[in-house]
């Protein structure tokens, strides 16, 4: 089998506004990679097509042109059975953890809810408690939590129940969209814990989207920046973390908190609002809150410029921060 478990080749995908003149951008052009094991980190402001692009692999929405891969197969083109067993290959877990359960169902009967659509994945009532208490166990809960309603467990707990029901039909993807956002800073360590332990013992890979870096560089073995539907910064955590060479990218890693006070970067403050993603800028969508932006930046869409050393890293930029002494070099159109 090949390493790469999903791949996303130039997906597009926009949205019609009511009275508005152009359809609403979300994904522009998004191409990316998902090896089988591991966790991609997916950063970027509000508004910048993390969600969209979570709904669109999860197959909630319908790319407009480009290609999703998975396992080499194009899930847009099943039907039946194996559109099923697809669904059950790729599942979620939710931001909140309050809304996110439905408060007249136990705990037993959310973790079990994928089964109802998916036929035979148990055999018998005996076979779903166990494998529910299995799932629990999994998750760090007691088998005397079956039995209880979401009101009656912590946030940690219902996040671990929601954790437990996206692993209740053994996906090999699992999206957390923001899965400790919502949650106190200690539990957020204990569920960070839990998603890494799972991911070394079950071999599941994550696309995890979160708007914390120090969360993303804990979790992370990649990362993928977004601005305004594009891609613009991916590659290995370290090596973003280290070295941005997106000026956007640099500006969010400066306003990340750090332990050491004399060791934090310079804060770079951006200027001007985020521009809306039904008239975006011409060329570079980061160029009208740019220091560095010339003309060519208004004109021409910039191509990425890579590390020789670090192929895997890449910059969607015209004047990338390190490109000069730093053997980075734009790769021809």
């Amino acid at each position: 089998m090949s390493e790469k478990l999903l791949e996303v080749r130039d997906v597009r995908k926009s949205f019609s506004v009511p009275h508005a003149k152009n359809r609403l951008c979300a994904l522009d052009g998004v191409t990316l990679d998902l090896d089988r094991g591991e966790t991609l980190g997916l950063v970027g402001e509000s508004g910048c097509g993390k969600s969209t692009l979570a709904r669109t692999l999860m197959m909630l929405e319908r790319p407009d042109s480009g290609t999703v891969r998975f396992d080499g197969v194009d899930p847009f083109t099943l039907k039946g059975s194996a559109l099923l067993q697809f669904r059950s290959r790729v599942q979620m877990v939710f931001q909140d953890p309050y809304a996110s359960l439905n408060a007249r169902m136990s705990a037993a009967d959310l973790i079990a809810e994928p089964w109802r659509s998916h036929k035979g994945a148990v055999k018998n009532r005996k076979d779903r408690d166990l494998r529910v208490r299995g799932l629990l166990d999994l998750v760090g809960l007691s088998a005397s939590a079956a039995d209880k309603y979401p009101q009656q467990f912590s946030g940690g707990q219902r996040q671990r129940i929601g954790i437990a029901r996206a692993l209740a039909l053994n996906p090999d993807v699992v999206i957390c969209d923001e899965p400790v956002s919502a949650l106190d800073l200690s539990v957020q360590a204990q569920v960070l814990n839990l998603l890494n332990d799972l991911q070394q013992q079950l071999k599941i890979s994550y696309i995890f989207i979160s708007h914390d870096l120090s969360v993303v560089r804990h979790v992370a073995d990649r990362v993928a920046v977004m601005y305004l539907g594009r891609i613009i910064e991916n590659g290995p955590t370290e090596a973003v973390f280290a070295r941005s060479d997106h000026p956007y990218t640099a500006a969010l890693m400066s306003a990340a908190p750090t332990l050491d006070g004399a060791a934090r970067k310079q804060r770079i403050l951006l200027e001007g609002e985020v521009p809306s993603p039904i008239d975006p800028p011409s060329g570079c969508r980061f160029r009208t809150r740019c220091w560095k932006a010339t003309e060519v930046c208004a004109t021409t869409t910039p191509a990425p410029s890579v590390d020789p050393q670090h192929p895997e890293h890449s910059a969607l930029c015209h004047h990338p921060l390190l490109l000069e002494g730093s053997g980075l070099e734009p790769v021809p159109a």
